[in-house]
């Protein structure tokens, strides 16, 4: 199959999942800032998105596409490693066009998992899971006093945030440029809408990240 036995096909499946969680991030970030408003009505939300059957469909889902995107990330990476052989440990003067991100996607890549699996302990473990297990889940404001009640968590996901911004930001016109849809007119407009969005919204959740330890945390 094509998806997995070439390079253009593992990028093509690398595009899709990692466009797939960009929508993910802006839904997650607009999730949470509900709770900004209203603490009654974000639990609400989390109740919804609780162990229903169709929360647990999208949760799955969202692990696959995650799963997914980190194995093929991986595999290219090795796959270009290999390809460069004996050249890959020459230094040489990189392009001025080439972005900083682009030459460290894999390293990004990997902080950004470190992140991920200490905001599933901070959440995923402490409401979904439990409930799941037939035991008693913690509420949406309980989760977030316990993590955002920690000093220490605040800079932890703020170095999170700018690691997936600097991802999204080359990974969002990278992805439309793998899928045929950026010629040299459009390239330079996904990179600004890529910008732009990845922006906003790692700035809306580090607005929420640090409202949240100025409320839990703050005398």
């Amino acid at each position: 199959m094509w998806l997995t036995n070439s390079s253009v096909g593992r990028k093509v499946v690398m595009s899709v999942t990692g466009l797939f969680l960009i929508l993910f991030l802006t839904f997650h970030a607009l999730m949470n800032a509900v709770a900004l408003i209203s603490f009654d009505a974000y639990e609400a939300v989390c109740e919804f998105l609780g162990a229903n059957w169709y929360a647990l469909v999208g949760t799955a889902v969202l692990a696959g596409g995650f799963v997914i995107h980190i194995c093929y990330a991986f595999w290219l990476s090795m796959q270009n490693r290999k390809a460069r052989g004996s050249n890959a440990y020459e230094v040489s003067k990189k392009p001025a066009t080439v972005e900083w991100a682009s030459q460290n996607m894999l390293v990004l890549g990997i902080i950004v998992l470190c992140f991920l699996v200490l905001h599933l302990y901070h959440f995923w473990a402490k409401m979904q899971l439990p409930e799941i297990m037939g035991d008693m889940p913690l509420s949406g404001k309980e989760a977030l006093s316990l993590a955002f009640g920690q000093l220490w968590v605040l800079p932890v996901y703020l170095i999170g945030f700018c690691a997936i911004w600097l991802h999204i930001t080359h990974g969002f016109w990278s992805a439309f440029q793998t899928l045929g849809t950026a010629n040299e007119r459009w390239i330079e407009r996904f990179k600004c809408i890529g910008s732009w969005w990845a922006t906003i919204v790692m700035g809306l959740f580090a607005v929420e990240a640090c409202y949240f330890t100025w409320f839990f945390a703050i005398p």
